[in-house]
């Protein structure tokens, strides 16, 4: 599996493409502000197309160039429905460019990809789950979890903590993840070091 990752816009908010491997299709996570030219040069050095797009959450460090990128190619954005009234205004242009999430098995662009609500940093949260046919394991958090942190919470007390715990910390130690910002870590590297989730998961 290729995934190919690099930081959009002055929060730097990290953008992934994902493919089975070079040279044919992907889908973009996360389509974040001004990605246009770091996109064009990825898609180009690795011979990749896009055919879909995914949203972690709506928040628009990570959505701001969907529209565009939309447009220009051709392809929806997959949202999960209780994040759409963060697009504000912007939502009445897709039409039918934007794709409802909802949780279970995900196949796209020959990828198996899971798709899990943890709501908390916002209501329509949700994480991706990838297993590479070598057997390597990656789940793509947005900005629910980091490297030693998670995400700050807009929902009840402590939704995220639960959300987190249900759906991530269940994952095995080698499971790597790509968050929203900054560095990739591991499930066992959270579960060992990470201040707000002891206890968590098993």
């Amino acid at each position: 599996m290729l995934v190919v990752g690099f930081p959009a816009g002055p929060l730097e908010a990290n953008c992934y493409l994902l493919a089975p491997e070079g040279g044919g299709d992907c889908v973009l996570v996360d389509p974040g502000e001004d990605i246009g030219a770091a996109l064009d040069a990825a898609l180009a050095a690795h011979g990749l197309t896009p055919v879909a797009m995914l949203a972690t959450h709506g928040h628009p460090d990570h959505v701001a160039s969907a529209a565009e990128v939309g447009a220009r190619h051709g392809i929806p954005l997959h949202l999960h429905e209780a994040d759409r009234p963060l697009l504000g205004a912007a939502a009445g242009e897709w039409k039918d460019g934007i794709v409802p999430l909802v949780e279970g098995p995900l196949r796209l662009a020959g990828l198996e990809i899971t798709v899990s609500r943890t709501p908390g940093h916002t209501a329509g949260s949700v994480t991706f789950g990838l297993t590479s046919a070598e057997g390597g394991r990656i789940v793509l958090t947005g900005d629910s979890l980091f490297a030693g942190s998670i995400g700050r919470s807009s929902g009840a007390d402590g939704e995220l903590v639960r959300s987190l715990g249900a759906k991530v910390m269940t994952l095995p130690d080698d499971t790597v993840v790509l968050p929203g910002h900054g560095p990739a870590t591991t499930i066992g590297q959270e579960r060992a070091g990470n201040p707000f989730l002891a206890g968590t998961g098993s």
